[in-house]
């Protein structure tokens, strides 16, 4: 195959590279006649400057015609990642993964702790449980929270236990501090979190089974970013709005606002629903 350069979203020139492609879909469980479909596809495509936006689009497009479930994974963990540069909407996120498993949330809250104030990124309770969590968010996927991230947590939190805070109108007890973050986390982070009983680490793929992608995947909550329909800087302002969840975008009313116009309204609803199968039952305007 040709050498062909593409350009990446940060604007950087990297030689294209097949195998890059074929791992990536192989990992989320691809079939392999769908791989070479869409390598095939894809080849067709190819020219000197083409984006990876360009390339993912049509890998995508594939997957979703031909293994949906397997599409989603695919978009989810670069969607998480487009909630960026800066943390504070993937606060929001992080709020409704809470929300989705019954929690009320707030988020940028200053609490006083024994010795000092602390901002914490999200603070979620119900009955019998506080938990206040630490959103750590990282545009590199080769980022890694590692053990220093964690003991810094682990001294904020030490300093907020045993305090009462009210929230929801009731006087409530720290019972739990998380730190959550779109990567991964170190080994001794890890091992470190392991023996902590009211310390709990939630990464991409950890914990196994109950981990960032689990909880998103289970309350199919589709990050804004995820969508095809909408442009880089139509999601922007969205997320500018606070609004980070596709299924947000079902509100006719909200779309009609930004003076989207009905073809445009129609596409974005029929994307969301495509993505996410219980998104109109649950959806309230």
């Amino acid at each position: 195959m040709p050498e062909i350069y593409i350009i990446k979203s940060n604007g950087e020139r990297e030689l294209f590279d097949y195998k890059k492609l074929e791992e990536s879909l192989k990992k989320i469980g691809t079939d392999d006649a769908v791989i070479k479909e869409i390598i095939a596809e894809v080849s067709q495509e190819l020219h000197e400057g083409i984006t990876t936006r360009e390339i993912y689009k049509k890998a995508y497009s594939i997957l979703k015609k031909k293994q949906k479930a397997v599409s989603l994974r695919y978009s989810l963990k670069k969607a998480v990642a487009e909630l960026g540069p800066t943390g504070f909407p993937f606060e929001k996120y992080v709020a409704e993964i809470f929300k989705s498993q019954g929690y009320e949330t707030e988020t940028g809250v200053i609490v006083k702790g024994k010795c000092v104030e602390h901002e914490i990124d999200v603070v979620a309770w119900k009955e019998g449980e506080l938990i206040m969590t630490e959103a750590k968010f990282h545009t590199d996927f080769n980022l890694k929270s590692d053990l220093k991230v964690v003991l810094y947590v682990k001294a904020r939190y030490d300093d907020l236990y045993g305090n009462r805070y009210i929230f929801g109108g009731k006087e409530r007890e720290l019972t739990e501090g998380w730190i959550v973050t779109n990567t991964k986390f170190s080994t001794t982070a890890i091992q470190y979190d392991q023996c902590q009983p009211h310390l709990k680490l939630v990464g991409w793929n950890y914990p196994y089974g109950n981990n960032l992608h689990n909880m998103i995947e289970r309350a199919e909550l589709i990050p804004i970013t995820a969508l095809t329909s909408i442009s880089t800087i139509e999601k922007n302002m969205f997320l500018a709005r606070g609004v980070v969840l596709s299924k947000a975008l079902l509100d006719e009313n909200l779309l009609k606002e930004v003076n989207f116009d009905e073809k445009k309204i129609k596409s974005i609803i029929t994307e969301v629903n495509s993505l996410c199968e219980h998104c109109r039952t649950q959806f309230v305007k």
